[in-house]
């Protein structure tokens, strides 16, 4: 009786993790497989690419165009058009070593199968009438391509974007210039299924904070988080953030003198897209704000107005507060923070 007492406890304190009931999901019946396009795509032979192509196009015939047109920019395959031809014998050849390298860090993506089906356990228990994506595949693109995405039939992944933050290209002055090191630190294995699950919160809801006020858009993005963070319900807030440890740990010290920064730049309900990128969007941090702050704290802002109007309003449904207006939530919320 004692042991049976434990353990209930035990389930009961797990299921609090992070101060959150978790909903069970273990009757959700999820599987995942994905399928490697990456490894598929690069034992091509590039003195008879058209063949190759023709053959992966059989194998991989969700996703081929997709990765032609969307990742390499170039035409649809056809018989009649070179140039996707052309696109994929260039892209071949020149990111042979980056895909060697990258290979020995994937060879293995059972760990992520493991992890992409839980949190699209989740995805069905709160939108059980979601399609979610038919298909899963990891590919390698050029370094501008995205690290996950949803497309038509599939969730793709761009494995060039997760190769570490000590890799090579990363480090190079041209990759610096594409992504500095306050943005490639998360480049990292870990940040995958977040990156995907915040590219189905997307997919589920369009954004609608364009051309609002600062703080709607605040709102409308830390609704983004606020959902993803119920896919993941028991990773760490940094992986959803993109936060370190240290500023995460700031923004929760300083959360009143953050928001009285706000009410002293009178910046609110500015619609001037110049102001609003100083506090949306990735930054090595604040201006006018500590250097230990991080960028992007706006929309950190707005994830703890989300989060305090569905602790005054815990009956509202996901679907219901994604679809509220942000302006209202701010208002009924009444945040300011000690």
């Amino acid at each position: 009786m004692k042991k049976i007492a434990y353990l209930l406890l035990l389930l009961s304190l797990t299921a609090c993790r992070h101060g959150k009931n978790l909903p069970d999901v273990s009757d959700i019946k999820v599987t995942v497989k994905i399928d490697r396009f990456d490894k598929v795509f690069f034992t091509l032979d590039s003195n008879h690419i058209v063949e190759g192509l023709k053959k992966l196009n059989g194998e991989f015939p969700y996703f081929l165009n997709d990765f032609i047109v969307n990742i390499l920019g170039a035409e649809p395959l056809s018989d009649t058009s070179q140039i996707s031809f052309i696109a994929c014998r260039q892209f071949l050849t020149s990111y042979l070593p980056a895909k060697d390298s990258i290979d020995n860090k994937f060879e293995d993506l059972r760990w992520l199968e493991k992890e992409l089906a839980q949190s699209f356990r989740y995805v069905k228990y709160y939108f059980p009438h979601y399609q979610l994506p038919q298909e899963v595949v990891a590919f390698i693109g050029p370094f501008d391509a995205p690290g996950a995405a949803i497309t038509q039939y599939s969730l793709a992944i761009g494995l060039q974007l997760y190769a570490g933050q000590h890799f090579s290209f990363y480090n190079s002055l041209q990759g610096q210039e594409m992504y500095p090191t306050y943005i490639s630190r998360r480049f990292e294995p870990n940040y995958i299924t977040p990156n995907c699950m915040k590219a189905i919160a997307e997919d589920l809801f369009a954004d609608r904070s364009e051309n609002k006020s600062l703080i709607e858009q605040m709102v409308e993005k830390g609704k983004y988080w606020y959902l993803t963070s119920l896919f993941l319900p028991e990773s760490p807030d940094s992986l959803v953030t993109g936060f370190t440890q240290k500023q995460m740990d700031w923004c929760q010290g300083n959360e009143g003198l953050i928001w009285n920064f706000f009410l002293q730049t009178n910046a609110l309900y500015t619609i001037d897209p110049d102001v609003i990128k100083d506090y949306i969007g990735d930054a090595p941090n604040t201006q006018g704000m500590p250097p230990a702050s991080p960028g992007n704290i706006g929309q950190w802002v707005g994830w703890q107005i989300v989060k305090k109007y569905v602790e005054n309003n815990p009956s509202i449904s996901p679907v219901e507060l994604m679809n509220k207006d942000p302006k209202k939530i701010f208002e009924e919320t009444k945040y300011n923070p000690r």
